[in-house]
């Protein structure tokens, strides 16, 4: 028993390392990713201090927020989708998919509308404002997949799909009504964003999204126990002495503020909370403790890939990162869905 333990604690252990350098590596790659190529010892160069002016200004104040902001985005999607899989028991639950994500667009979509595109984009308040903003959008879009989804004193995990992609639809229209009432330069600004666009470029954005993941991300980690023990039922559960429905409310908490305040500086990104976590269940099991960390590194990975790449295929043109992740992601999903329904 003590050496099979020491096995999968040595796994993960060199997971989390490989997938460490994997991200490294398009780290660097990324910051030569896009119009301006940059050679690699350029890059070196100027990030010990001794780039020209022209790179310094390439690589700090555009591309190094934006590759910043890109780990962070998919540290908190992925958690956020890893935690929903865990108290729903629906290995389909993605904040995207069940409507969440489109919840906080909505929100903030009608925060640009009132206040106008220019305050939402250059006020330092306004930046700082847009991920409560998101957070009240996606709350309300979880309270009502929550209370629609239950009946008979359950929530049943395609009841909670099924009603996630009718809240789903109904944001999405809401969010087309306001649009059209827009300015045609902030209809852009919003369809772009919508579409999944890491297009906050400075590090303003960066400090205003980084709080959220520094004291979400452990407290998941920490609560990671609970997700273990709602695994195997509710009546395990309860007589392990856990209140359920308690911890389910907490734990649904912190996976919508994780979505919600990533949706703020990463806009509508699908599919990479359903992803990430199945990738790292296979690779390490189902224990949560070493899901949760794992699927943090693997949705960095994939969105830092994902952008490098939209900057990539259309060049000078660049593809939004959360249409890049939907063309690799909604296959998987349409697998999942076959295998699980």
């Amino acid at each position: 028993m003590q050496n099979s333990l020491s096995k999968d604690q040595k796994k993960f252990k060199v997971l989390m390392i490989t997938v460490s350098l994997f991200t490294l590596g398009v780290f660097f790659l990324s910051i030569n990713a896009g119009f301006i190529s940059i050679p690699f010892r350029e890059v070196i160069e100027t990030l010990i201090g001794q780039g020209t002016p022209q790179n310094e200004l390439t690589i700090f104040d555009f591309r190094l927020p934006r590759i910043t902001l890109a780990l962070l985005v998919g540290i908190g999607i992925s958690v956020s989708g890893a935690i929903l899989q865990g108290i729903s028991q629906n290995p389909l639950a993605d904040p995207g998919i069940l409507g969440i994500n489109s919840g906080a667009g909505f929100a903030v979509v009608v925060y640009m509308f009132f206040f106008q595109g220019t305050t939402f984009i250059t006020g330092m308040l306004s930046i700082f404002m847009m991920p409560f903003v998101a957070l009240v959008g996606a709350f309300v879009a979880a309270l009502f997949i929550y209370m629609l989804s239950w009946k008979n004193g359950t929530v049943t995990p395609i009841r909670l799909l099924l009603v996630g992609i009718g809240i789903n639809a109904a944001f999405n229209a809401g969010l087309i009504i306001f649009q059209m009432k827009m300015e045609p330069i902030n209809f852009m600004k919003a369809i772009t964003w919508l579409s999944g666009s890491i297009w906050g470029t400075n590090w303003t954005f960066v400090l205003a999204f980084l709080p959220w993941i520094l004291v979400l991300i452990p407290y998941a980690l920490y609560k990671s126990r609970y997700l273990d023990v709602l695994r195997l039922g509710d009546s395990i559960a309860i007589g392990v002495g856990v209140q359920i429905e308690k911890e389910r409310r907490i734990l649904l908490f912190t996976a919508v503020a994780l979505a919600g305040a990533s949706v703020s500086v990463g806009g509508g990104i699908t599919f990479l909370g359903l992803i990430a976590p199945h990738i790292a269940r296979r690779l390490i099991g189902a224990k949560h403790e070493k899901i949760l960390p794992l699927t943090a590194l693997i949705g960095a990975l994939l969105l830092i890939s994902a952008d490098a790449l939209g900057r990539i295929i259309m060049a000078p043109m660049e593809l939004p990162v959360g249409l890049v992740v939907s063309i690799l992601g909604a296959p998987y999903f349409i697998y999942l869905l076959i295998k699980t329904v």
